[in-house]
């Protein structure tokens, strides 16, 4: 597995998109738990932001997640009890419906 090329070797200029692979979806996971900024990582691997939120959501790769954990483990020991290896939950932005009944 290559390691892609750092945020610094990368232009910043909108070149063209490309579709994320399984090891891509491994090192996207990783780097979420290393706490890289998602802007970083869309420019690192080229692709939109709904690329990686697909990932972490386990619409795309499902099993990238726990292959990632467990190369995370591996290399990160000493971080393990301070990552939440989770799936990214979605934060609804508009009023749930029944919200507004709390009022009336």
């Amino acid at each position: 597995m290559a390691a892609p090329p750092a945020p610094s070797e990368l232009s910043t200029d909108a070149g063209p998109r490309r579709r994320l692979t399984e090891a891509d979806a491994i090192d996207v996971w990783i780097a979420r738990w290393l706490r890289a900024r998602p802007v970083d990582l869309c420019r690192r691997y080229q692709c939109d932001p709904r690329r990686l939120y697909e990932i972490w959501e386990g619409q795309r790769f499902p099993a990238a997640r726990e292959k990632a954990w467990q190369i995370f483990q591996e290399r990160y020991p000493a971080l393990v009890d301070r990552v939440n290896p989770g799936w990214h939950r979605r934060i609804p932005r508009g009023q749930h419906p029944d919200q507004l009944e709390l009022f009336e």
